[in-house]
């Protein structure tokens, strides 16, 4: 087995672990299921960055979106739409033009 191949199953395996982590924790937030509404969101680093994981999800890396299309998405999601928009920009999920104009699915 060549090194990149190795590199890339460590990098699957580390993947997995955390998708399972968060797995079980991730039902308090979304009670109505992951394609439900956010009941809080937390204060913890760690855990918001699972539900950033599960949020981006909502958005297609293929288009582009506007601020107003990202707002109302995750207005769908929690009341505070614009503390979900920040922190998905500030952690690398979402990226946007610096006057906000024009937002896409960070890969």
């Amino acid at each position: 087995m060549n090194r990149e191949t190795s590199e890339d199953m460590i990098m699957t395996a580390e993947n997995q672990l955390v998708e399972e982590s968060d797995t079980r924790f991730i039902k308090g937030y979304f009670r109505e299921g992951p394609n439900g509404p956010l009941a809080f969101f937390p204060t913890k680093e760690k855990k918001r960055l699972a539900i950033l994981r599960r949020l981006i999800n909502r958005f297609d890396p293929q288009r582009t979106y506007t601020e107003k299309e990202v707002n109302e998405i995750l207005a769908e999601t929690f009341p505070d739409y614009a503390i979900l928009r920040r922190n998905l920009v500030e952690y690398g999920f979402l990226d946007r033009y610096a006057d906000g104009s024009c937002y896409w699915v960070k890969c």
